[in-house]
């Protein structure tokens, strides 16, 4: 039972020396990596935010087409429908101009 408790204590030791080695060698990068990553999280706001923008168009013209749709058959719940659309349609692109916003 003693050589089972110290061999677990060899391996938790060897495990804790690990983790602070690899803390260590982490905490040891120089700025460069940091503005590398940062340069490269730069370069992906404009493409994703162009993305929601488009997003949010196919979504205001689908909405159009489903509203549309609504209207000509009388029901009811046209004005619902309308705010609903038109209000996904305003996230979505305030998204996309909110995100350029705050990245760049």
């Amino acid at each position: 039972m003693k050589t089972k408790v110290q061999f677990f204590f060899k391996r938790a030791e060897a495990l804790v020396t690990l983790f602070i080695l690899s803390i260590y060698h982490a905490m040891a990068q120089s700025a460069a990596g940091i503005d590398q990553a940062t340069a490269e999280v730069s370069s992906y706001i404009d493409p994703i935010s162009n993305l929601i923008i488009a997003i949010g168009a196919v979504v205001g013209l689908i909405g159009g087409v489903r509203v549309y749709i609504k209207w000509q058959s009388g029901d009811q719940d046209t004005q619902k429908s309308i705010m609903g659309w038109f209000g996904a349609c305003l996230f979505l692109i305030l998204v996309g101009v909110v995100i350029k916003a705050f990245f760049v």
